[in-house]
């Protein structure tokens, strides 16, 4: 057992300075599913431990000046919120990402790893289904905790809300978000024949089966879209015309039973199961007060932004702006771009999604160009790129930030794709130095 546990921590470790490290951020991944806060203390060890052994690589890089440049634009912004107490804690959801994300790259550098980080998030996201599905069909109510919140498990029969699978998470939509990102993980490792036997494939077939299923069940239009969006995707870089025609077919079918004519619509309801469609065009919640709806909250948002552009008006200052005009206490606008821009301003925003854009950029030429990723480095590279598109798309409709497990999770995959793309480039340049030489 000594040895193989060896082998498991040791078989992909890049640099062996970065061996502690490289154990604490798996040892973490592998927890989260368990216990949210034991994993992100664990995986920001691993940050920490890599920024004090490769201070001089993480400081030199351009993209890590633009989020040091992006942290201080936010620090001004709190210290002239209105409600500064309220904005220093929204910092907590931002700046100490940025400190992972940066050390991560530094240590998370070759496809071996992100195959072994998307095994590790595959198998922590079993539990969470099986609660899910109990929570659901067997009424399970669980209210575990141990050492505060070392061990905080919040399960409410029926789920949250009410009908729709949540699990240990906090909503629905939240739960539906981390599992597109898993079941993108798991197709990668199959279509890139990543697993080496049977059991393996057996396994990851399993696995996107259960994930798609409870994704299914719960009635999160915004994971749906993402999971086929991301069956697209795939279809279309592995060529298979087939399989793009069957996706639309059915997205197609989705789309006409519920926003087609009465005729046209009530042809295609008869195979369209009712909770898909009814959920699609809200007709399962028709009296929806207009102040609950996300178009409400983006022009509110948006008005907010325009009043004050330059700092807004402070981070997790929305929830309280909305309810003294709605009198409803809402904790976002359903938009993560928007609510920054009207708690941070314009040149925070803008800072931010351009460093995004330029690492989407940079992983694409990676893909497009790279020499020296074979062809199944590249597809769970690939599916690291898709994580991150689904990321940017589920929070167009919705804000991830205040999820401590899926913030964690997406910090650490951008990371991933970060310093592959890094890694890459330096092998380049010293191919290109030892030709010319």
């Amino acid at each position: 057992m000594g040895a193989s546990l060896n082998r498991f921590l040791y078989s992909n470790s890049h640099d062996p300075s970065l061996q502690l490290a490289w154990n604490c951020l798996q040892f973490g991944l592998f927890v989260f599913a368990v216990s949210p806060f034991l994993g992100a203390v664990t995986i920001i060890l691993a940050s920490l431990i890599t920024w004090f052994k490769k201070y001089r690589v993480i400081s030199c890089n351009y993209l890590h000046w633009g989020f040091a440049l992006l942290s201080i634009l936010l620090v001004i912004s709190t210290a002239i919120a209105a409600n500064r107490p309220a904005a220093i804690l929204g910092l907590f959801n931002l700046l100490p990402y940025f400190v992972v994300f940066t050390g991560l790259t530094a240590l998370i550098q070759t496809p071996k790893q992100l195959r072994r980080i998307a095994w590790i998030t595959i198998c922590g996201s079993l539990p969470i289904a099986l609660i899910g599905w109990g929570q659901l069909f067997w009424g399970w109510n669980l209210q575990l905790q141990f050492l505060w919140i070392v061990l905080d498990w919040q399960v409410t029969a029926g789920g949250l809300p009410p009908g729709r699978i949540s699990s240990t998470f906090m909503h629905a939509n939240t739960l539906a978000a981390y599992l597109v990102t898993v079941v993108i993980f798991s197709l990668g490792l199959l279509l890139g024949n990543e697993a080496g036997n049977w059991k393996k494939k057996l396994f990851l077939v399993l696995a996107v089966v259960v994930n798609l299923v409870v994704l299914v069940l719960t009635n999160s239009r915004n994971g749906w879209a993402i999971a086929i969006i991301a069956g697209l995707a795939f279809a279309f870089y592995q060529g298979w015309r087939l399989i793009v025609g069957i996706i639309l077919s059915i997205a197609s079918s989705m789309l006409l039973a519920a926003f087609a004519p009465t005729p046209i619509a009530q042809l295609f309801r008869r195979f369209v199961p009712y909770f898909i469609w009814a959920r699609l065009n809200d007709d399962m919640y028709p009296d929806r007060p207009v102040n609950l709806m996300r178009k409400t909250q983006w022009q509110f948002a948006w008005s907010l932004g325009e009043q004050h552009p330059w700092a807004g008006w402070g981070l997790r200052s929305f929830t309280e702006l909305y309810k003294q005009k709605t009198q409803i206490n809402l904790g976002h606008p359903h938009n993560l771009f928007l609510m920054l821009f009207a708690e941070t301003g314009f040149p925070c925003t803008l800072i931010f999604i351009g460093l995004l854009t330029g690492i989407f950029i940079s992983a694409s030429q990676t893909l497009l160009y790279s020499k020296s990723l074979t062809a199944a480095d590249k597809i769970i590279f690939f599916s690291y790129l898709l994580a991150f598109i689904g990321w940017f798309l589920s929070n167009t409709v919705d804000v991830t930030i205040f999820d401590l497990r899926l913030c964690t999770l997406f910090w650490v995959f951008l990371a991933s794709l970060c310093g592959v793309v890094y890694q890459n480039k330096n092998d380049s340049i010293a191919k290109i130095y030892v030709y010319n030489r």
